[in-house]
């Protein structure tokens, strides 16, 4: 039986803690402590059931009895915290990592995933005995270490789901043609764990492999009937591939919130057992519509409970205060996986910085912090809570750059954030004072003066470049229609502003001094916006030198030849930024610069910047 105290849990999030060792270390205590104290249930991040089976190199281990004490304690502190915990055991089949050596790749069939990878070999029937013991002894493992239940990935594009796949599955033997064929070996591996052990199952599918040859709602609403049929506990939906579909596989900002949300409510309509629905759950508004139009059982929140910790709490009416908001953009979760350095969130700068918790200063001060974009406002709302007198200088609008950020087409979930920010300064009763700083308003009144005063445009010195837009293009006041455009910089910037100028009917020529335009972007991002741009006649021209515009013609040099743009209606820059510090003050005043002002990076960084300087002052 599935039953938790509340209807919300934390599904599966690559966390890539481990030091390479694949145990359980401070950093997974940490994380989970914060978010099991107002929620039914905490899914660990994927146990690998083998050590040749990592996606990530220092990825949770669950293949050895040495890993059993550490996950024995990280559950109990859980266990303690009121929530009930499970283990996600998942084979990647031919979606394991091919960087990591002494990986190996088995998969349904010996053909590589499409996006890259391994070419894998397909499983004979010792192989796949092999593979059902891995479940049953990892299984045991997860009983014996306290988990409460057991939860198995039959989706996603894992193992279980490259034979349900028609679009991967090729075989020729029992074990491919109908649905029940295709079925047979993730039945068997279910059927082996529920007899190894006495704890209850949960079964994670895709709803939809959403590719056109894959398995779609239909043979899952069979599948899942099967599974109730052989004793699973609970449903737990989600959609598409790591390997043909990543933005469903990673519910990524880009596609459409809510299908998951469906695939689920068909689901419950053919089974009696619960139904957990996932995907891009991040504000309370979505909790709402998943209650009343999709009459879910239970409800995974991932990123947002990285994003806020509180998350449930504040839903359920436990703990108060705005919900910090995750934007669904990927950058900081699974950017930072990617890079190695293990989850972290881009608005929250306590996940995974070592940074201490937050405490009252002994000694207060009068701090002015110039700028009110993401660095000021963090820098301000924390001070003010360790009970330091805050005044935040701003001649614009709150925000500062990222207010361009919601501007383009597949990036509206990030306007969430500049209006959490307003409502903490309002709450913390910060003082902000709209006006142009100088050095006298500063004199002496103050112990500390932070500049968060962001940066500028780097403008590149070519004869003749006069008129010219930055990211102000896309005010709506701004944007063009039907114009021929050339964006000089083909950065995270210029693709951004490509993407929502092509919408309105203009033609855009962007040009790049090396050759990977995109090439500081979160990658689902890119290849989304890149896809794009191709598919609405961008032109991309690299290793291009813009050397002198006249009018309505531009001449530049591409790899040594010369080349020229005719008939340019606008010009966009976007080759980079530089830091902007208005002014130097003499002052006996402690001076520090913190975001774009101290150096240009992303908004990570810069609220990172900010959290740390203020719990220093």
């Amino acid at each position: 039986m599935f039953k938790l105290k509340n209807e919300f849990l934390l599904p599966p999030l690559k966390l890539g803690y481990t030091t390479g060792d694949g145990k359980v270390n401070n950093r997974y205590f940490d994380f989970y402590n914060q978010r099991s104290k107002n929620i039914g249930a905490v899914t660990l991040e994927p146990l690998y059931l083998d050590k040749g089976l990592r996606e990530l190199p220092t990825q949770l281990g669950i293949d050895s009895d040495d890993k059993i004490k550490g996950l024995a304690e990280l559950v109990s502190l859980i266990h303690k915290n009121g929530a009930k915990v499970i283990a996600h055991l998942n084979h990647p089949g031919r979606m394991v990592n091919p960087k990591i050596p002494g990986n190996f790749h088995w998969s349904s069939t010996d053909a590589a995933c499409e996006n890259g990878g391994a070419k894998p070999q397909a499983m004979n029937r010792e192989m796949m005995d092999t593979v059902i013991q891995l479940f049953i002894d990892t299984a045991q493992r997860a009983e014996k270490s306290g988990f409460d239940f057991v939860e198995l990935q039959f989706g996603l594009g894992y193992l279980m789901a490259q034979f349900l796949s028609p679009a991967v599955n090729n075989r020729t033997d029992e074990y491919n043609g109908s649905l029940n064929n295709r079925a047979k070996f993730p039945v068997e591996v279910f059927d082996a764990v529920k007899k190894a052990i006495r704890i209850p199952i949960i079964t994670r599918i895709s709803g939809d492999e959403m590719i056109p040859n894959g398995f779609h709602l239909g043979e899952m609403q069979q599948f899942v009937k099967t599974l109730e049929n052989h004793g699973a506990a609970a449903i737990h939906v989600s959609a598409g591939s790591a390997c043909s579909t990543p933005p469903w596989f990673f519910q990524h900002m880009f596609v459409p919130k809510g299908k998951t949300w469906e695939l689920a409510a068909k689901i419950k309509e053919v089974v009696s057992v619960p139904v957990i629905s996932v995907g891009q759950i991040n504000s309370f508004d979505d909790i709402k519509s998943l209650k009343e139009k999709y009459n879910v059982d239970y409800i995974a929140v991932g990123r947002a409970i990285v994003a806020d910790p509180n998350f449930t709490g504040k839903y359920l009416g436990e703990i108060e205060g705005d919900i910090r908001p995750c934007l669904a953009c990927s950058d900081g979760c699974l950017g930072n996986v990617k890079k190695g350095n293990g989850l972290k969130c881009l608005v929250n700068p306590t996940v995974n910085t070592g940074l201490p918790t937050l405490q009252k200063a002994e000694t207060i001060k009068n701090i002015a912090i110039i700028g009110a974009g993401l660095s000021g406002m963090e820098a301000a709302i924390t001070l003010k809570r360790r009970g330091h007198s805050v005044n935040l200088f701003e001649k614009n609008k709150l925000g500062g750059q990222f207010i361009y950020a919601p501007m383009t087409p597949k990036k509206r979930s990030m306007q969430t954030l500049i209006p959490f920010y307003q409502k903490e300064l309002k709450n913390n009763k910060i003082d902000v004072i709209y006006k142009e700083v100088t050095a006298n308003d500063i004199g002496s009144k103050y112990d500390a003066v932070i500049f968060a005063t962001g940066a500028v445009p780097s403008i590149p010195p070519i004869n003749g470049l006069n008129n010219f837009y930055w990211a102000e293009i896309l005010l709506i006041n701004n944007l063009p229609e039907n114009k021929k455009i050339l964006i000089i910089g083909g950065g995270l910037t210029g693709v951004d502003i490509a993407t929502a100028l092509l919408p309105k009917g203009n033609k855009v020529i962007i040009v790049k001094r090396t050759t990977d335009f995109g090439e500081d972007m979160e990658m689902i991002s890119k290849t989304l916006s890149l896809k794009m741009m191709k598919e609405m006649g961008t032109v991309f021209s690299d290793k291009t030198h813009i050397k002198k515009i006249d009018g309505k013609t531009v001449y530049a040099e591409r790899d040594g030849e010369k080349i020229k743009f005719n008939d340019i209606d606008i010009i966009v820059i976007s080759t980079g930024m530089k830091s902007y510090i208005p002014f130097h003050t003499k002052t006996e005043a402690d001076i520090y610069f913190i975001g774009d002002a101290n150096k240009v990076r992303k908004a990570e960084e810069a609220i990172n910047d900010a959290y740390k300087l203020a719990l220093k002052l």
